[in-house]
């Protein structure tokens, strides 16, 4: 009898459509759709500063890019000590405390902004620390239900143009093919690496590519292009996933892209501080109207409670999912949870930026450095409480999250 009925089954799973066949997400029309046929309202958080950190999040106004932030922490360091602190920044920064947490308060998806370099070497060579890193986060977020948007922030040369690429500060990635073959060669190998994997939604090919103040009138035409090359080599290896295409001029314009170019295309954008008013996204529904594809708005917030509920509520009045920036930062009122900020932290950012040339006491490095390692732990940092229910998500220990 266990026989026949598993005869059957697999007989009916043959003759299901590949769709029903599926454990991934996929879109039909403007919305995403569960495993199991339902719609799925994308609310997220992204995983900033993890994995690419950014000066402001420091509370460095010149140390901008990651370059310049492992600079800072040699000099206040030396190298081999600056090496144990990311370590331990790296493995503390998100655990699995925060990914159960985040699941807790009401949110059913995180993106993580990656840098190329924790992925591969200079010369092409698929490896670094940032793989075991990302494979154990993946992990708890399947464990507890959260899907995963992996979202390159820094590509090979830099597809900004701004200090969040770790560029040179120009987009070189749209002039130099040996930048474009490496990330293609990035997204391979990471479409590969996660092939089939129920956690993972889609893919953010690039974060913000080119920056409005750049030669937007050669590199606009460059960009659709490209992606259709990323896709490519994605679904080459693992067909059925999602990929989200990210806007030019920081995310914010779709003028450069005609139809979708394949299924399963999902077009995201960015928007902070906007008017929480249709006309801000109107230009976005016209492209979403005119193709029938999905939007999705993959980073917003950064400002006060009452602007982050007005932004959402006019997102999720149009069906649109969001992810707002960011889960975890320095002594911060607009995020989720805020890191405490250490003892002698001015005198630790006043010599990253170049603002005072001695460098502080030992006792004032040892002491600031520790107390922030010491501070990154959820039960360390203080949650925002208001920010969450802005959200429209738990809004208090006891409270239950929405669904």
């Amino acid at each position: 009898m266990r026989l026949l009925s598993a005869i059957i089954a697999v007989l009916l799973t043959f003759s299901l459509p590949a769709w029903a066949q599926s454990r991934l997400v996929r879109i039909e029309g403007k919305h995403f759709i569960a495993p199991d046929g339902s719609p799925l309202h994308l609310k997220g958080i992204s995983l900033g500063n993890w994995l690419m950190p950014e000066g402001y999040m420091f509370k460095f106004e010149v140390a901008k890019a990651p370059r310049q932030i492992y600079g800072a922490f040699d000099r206040l360091l030396g190298p081999e000590r600056a090496s144990a602190f990311w370590r331990t920044y790296r493995d503390t920064y998100i655990d699995q405390d925060d990914i159960r947490f985040i699941k807790s308060v009401g949110f059913n998806m995180v993106r993580i902004p990656l840098h190329w370099r924790l992925f591969m070497t200079a010369d092409g060579h698929i490896d670094g620390d940032g793989w075991a890193l990302l494979d154990r986060v993946v992990g708890w977020a399947r464990e507890a239900g959260l899907y995963v948007i992996l979202d390159l922030h820094a590509a090979p040369g830099g597809q900004t143009g701004i200090n969040h690429d770790d560029g040179p500060g120009y987009p070189l990635m749209f002039y130099v093919p040996r930048d474009r073959d490496l990330t293609v060669k990035f997204w391979r190998a990471i479409a590969e690496h996660y092939a089939g994997n129920p956690a993972i939604l889609g893919y953010d090919l690039l974060n913000e590519p080119i920056a409005p103040y750049h030669d937007t009138a050669t590199l606009n035409p460059r960009l659709e292009p490209f992606y259709k090359r990323l896709t490519s080599a994605i679904r080459a290896v693992d067909p059925d996933r999602i990929v989200f295409l990210a806007g030019g001029q920081w995310s914010s314009s779709f003028d450069m892209f005609g139809p979708p170019f394949a299924p399963n295309l999902a077009y995201t954008y960015h928007s902070f501080w906007a008017s929480t008013k249709r006309d801000s996204i109107q230009r976005h529904l016209n492209f979403a109207d005119r193709y029938n594809v999905p939007l999705f708005l993959g980073e917003t917030g950064e400002l006060t409670d009452q602007w982050n509920e007005g932004f959402r509520k006019l997102h999720e009045a149009h069906d649109i999912g969001w992810s707002f920036w960011t889960y975890k930062n320095l002594d911060s009122p607009s995020t989720v949870v805020s890191i405490p900020r250490p003892e002698g932290w001015n005198d630790i950012v006043a010599f990253a930026d170049g603002q005072r040339r001695d460098r502080p006491s030992a006792t004032v490095i040892d002491r600031a450095v520790a107390q922030y390692l010491e501070g990154i732990p959820l039960a360390r940092t203080t949650i925002r409480w208001s920010y969450l229910a802005s959200l429209g998500l738990k809004s208090g220990p006891d409270a239950p999250a929405s669904r």
